[in-house]
């Protein structure tokens, strides 16, 4: 067994940089991203695309065989099968998976796997060293979300997941598409209801950043991003944060129109940041006073 840290966030952050530099290195290996040639470093596991119902995939260690849902979009394939390529890549690592089981049990166990893989798979489908360019080039922006998905050529939430996982700026990220209006009584982002309004479709927040934005959270129609997507042009300034519960947070919006959608960054003020961070710690401090269980 490895010597893991031993508070439940310092082992989670442990194990995904364990977790992103296991798929970079089999990343490098394959000799393409292509599916075929992301399969190569599985000795004697088959892939098979197959109909799957609402799933996107699985993986079957018993049997070695990957399982793609033949019905998705050919993006969300390849994103599956990078998602699956890394329940292998954990089952072979034993360290980390004792580790995992001492510090994590039942359903928590399982989301953090899941979290994991998550992990792998963007770092699979992108490289460490085109993230890298783009934050440089561009900064912790709506901007830099939208070049990296059509660079890496994958969808915009992996992106992304991988640019939140990567930044350190107090950053929220969000792609914001236009969907029918939800009605009382749904579920959020269930995509019914009666007319179209532009809403949240998926965010993620960097690390420290207590907040975050709900899928189905609407957008008024005075805020930038709503301005970026009727005129089609990018919009950098000072603007907020529309929660979901009426709240508005201060922040500097860039929003990045990419054909239906708009690729936004909530930059929060360093008092949000430090606020945050100072949460982060204070949990870090009750978890350590606790006892794990395995």
């Amino acid at each position: 067994m490895t010597d893991a840290p031993d508070t439940q966030p310092a082992m989670l952050a442990h194990a995904k940089a364990r977790m992103r530099e296991r798929a970079a290195e089999y990343a490098r290996a394959a000799p393409g991203l292509d599916a075929h040639s992301l399969m190569a470093g599985l000795d004697e596991v088959k892939l098979l695309f197959m109909p799957m119902g609402e799933r996107d995939g699985a993986y079957d260690p018993e049997h070695r065989v990957i399982m793609i849902n033949s019905s998705v979009r050919p993006e969300r394939q390849r994103f599956t099968l990078a998602h699956e390529i890394s329940h292998a890549l954990l089952l072979g690592d034993d360290d980390l998976l004792s580790d995992l089981h001492d510090a994590f049990e039942g359903e928590r166990l399982e989301q953090v796997i899941e979290t994991l893989c998550n992990v792998g798979a963007a770092a699979i489908l992108i490289p460490a060293e085109l993230m890298a360019d783009m934050l440089s080039r561009f900064g912790p922006t709506g901007r830099a979300l939208g070049e990296l998905s059509r660079r890496a050529d994958v969808s915009a939430s992996t992106a992304l997941y991988t640019l939140a996982e990567n930044t350190d700026a107090p950053v929220i990220y969000a792609v914001c598409a236009v969907t029918r209006a939800e009605r009382e009584g749904d579920e959020p982002g269930n995509g019914s209801g009666g007319g179209k309004e532009l809403t949240v479709r998926a965010s993620s927040s960097a690390p420290g950043v207590k907040y975050s934005l709900r899928p189905g959270t609407p957008i008024p129609d005075d805020h930038p991003v709503a301005v970026a997507l009727e005129t089609r042009l990018p919009i950098t300034g000072d603007s907020y944060v529309p929660f979901r519960s009426g709240r508005r947070m201060p922040a500097l919006v860039d929003a990045f129109p990419d054909r239906y959608r708009v690729m936004v960054s909530f930059l929060l003020p360093e008092k949000a940041s430090e606020s945050a961070r100072d949460a982060q710690s204070q949990a870090q401090t009750s978890a350590g006073a606790g006892v794990l269980r395995g």
